[in-house]
């Protein structure tokens, strides 16, 4: 699989499909054959009009959406985008609200790299922006960064997360969902014995695999029954042409977006035959239920395939997190080293991605840290997804962990003397 043809394969696939759709929906609008009274012309446009949508939406970044914001005031403030970090594989951007004064809170949201832009987080930035200063890990598409740029694994993740950190100073709070969780936990270890005086004054975890073997879920079997030459023989192919990054060995977002499909393909085909049918009847709009869900699930980008193989390898199959035994460029990180970071899990009861125990994990890690500075919680009848978008997030695990900011905002930090 690791040849430019099988990448390049799908993606006229995708192409081809994506033209389909758009003939389908030309022909079927041709002003001509509305005096044909067959409703299978306006279903054959419907069905065009979907499937070059959705389509089209597999090889586009997603926009924020964010464009102002209601504060205090009462007043509509704009919200700007601003890179404060550029880096090759992923930049730290900044939701600054014009013309507000700065908020006492500042939250580092840690996007996973899992497939998805960071785009994922939009509904919980946009959650968070009245409350905080929100700055995001936004990673780039593997595609369109050169070879020259070199490797990017899981290590160097956790150094561009240090680097993070860095940037935006001690009394930064980090929020990491999910996949990012493990790796975030190691950056803070890290920082709390190299730069003490960097590291930030509290960390969320959010259904994260910091010990993927304390709850079994079909990810963890799947990362435990498959080797890794077999992952690195059906899963990595080399970027086409067509992209900056011509060459870069890739996990392809295409493939991993069939993954998804095919997990759920009943539930997937039910849901875009009802929304043929919608746009058939001229009840489908561009930013109905079906669009907002499918634009963001099918947008996908591809990972570098070292990222993809070190994470299933050491934070899966090894468990070097979970062990306490992770390596970043040549030194082991001791998570035990934490001492003066508050930090905060939150799992969802019916999580089947991080089930319940893979993320709580962290706290018994956390052998340095007081108990006065851990916290926990499990949310009842949450899912995955809910625990940091969803009604649970907004109802219950929000306001839970701004109150667990707000708890940690005035506690004395060690001097980094103290600290060495």
């Amino acid at each position: 699989m690791r040849y430019m043809a099988t990448y390049d394969l799908m993606e006229s696939l995708r192409n081809t499909n994506q033209w389909l759709g758009a003939t389908a929906k030309a022909m079927a609008s041709y002003p001509a054959l509305a005096a044909l009274p067959n409703p299978g012309i306006a279903w054959m446009a419907a069905w065009g009009e979907v499937t070059e949508r959705s389509f089209k939406r597999m090889v586009v970044k997603p926009s924020w959406g964010v464009r102002s914001i209601t504060c205090d005031d009462g007043k509509d403030h704009l919200v700007q985008i601003e890179t404060v970090v550029e880096k090759d594989f992923g930049d730290l951007i900044h939701f600054n609200v014009q013309g507000r004064d700065e908020k006492p809170r500042k939250v580092l949201l840690v996007a996973p790299m899992s497939g998805h832009y960071a785009t994922l987080l939009r509904s919980t930035v946009i959650s968070l922006i009245p409350d905080a200063e929100v700055y995001v890990t936004d990673w780039k598409n593997a595609r369109d960064i050169p070879v020259s740029c070199g490797k990017f694994d899981i290590e160097d993740y956790t150094l561009y997360l240090m680097d993070f950190m860095r940037a935006l100073g001690p009394d930064t709070n980090v929020i990491a969902v999910c996949q990012p969780a493990p790796l975030t936990l190691a950056a803070t270890a890290y920082l709390a014995e190299l730069d003490p005086d960097a590291q930030p004054r509290t960390l969320t975890l959010i259904g994260g695999p910091i010990d993927p073997d304390a709850t079994p879920t079909e990810v963890t079997d799947f990362g435990n029954r498959v080797t890794m030459g077999q992952l690195e023989e059906s899963m990595i192919q080399r970027v086409g042409f067509k992209y900056k990054g011509v060459g870069r060995l890739v996990y392809p977002g295409l493939l991993q977006l069939s993954s998804f499909v095919a997990m759920n393909a009943e539930r997937h085909s039910k849901a875009f035959n009802e929304q043929i049918l919608r746009v058939t009847r001229g009840e489908g709009s561009d930013h109905d239920a079906h669009n907002r869900f499918y634009d963001e699930y099918l947008a996908v980008m591809d990972m570098t395939a070292e990222f993809y193989l070190s994470t299933v390898e050491r934070i899966f199959k090894n468990g070097e997190i979970a062990q306490n035994r992770f390596v970043v460029a040549g030194k082991q990180v001791d998570i035990g080293k934490i001492t003066d970071v508050a930090v905060k899990t939150v799992e969802g009861a019916k999580d089947d991605i991080s089930a319940p125990g893979q993320c709580v994990a962290a706290l018994d890690l956390c052998t340095g840290l007081p108990d006065s500075k851990k916290a926990s919680h499990l949310e009842p009848g949450a899912g995955h997804y809910g625990i940091f978008a969803g009604k649970s997030w907004r109802n219950n695990i929000r306001p839970l962990v701004l109150d667990f900011i707000d708890a940690n905002a005035g506690t004395p930090r060690k001097s980094a003397a103290n600290a060495a």
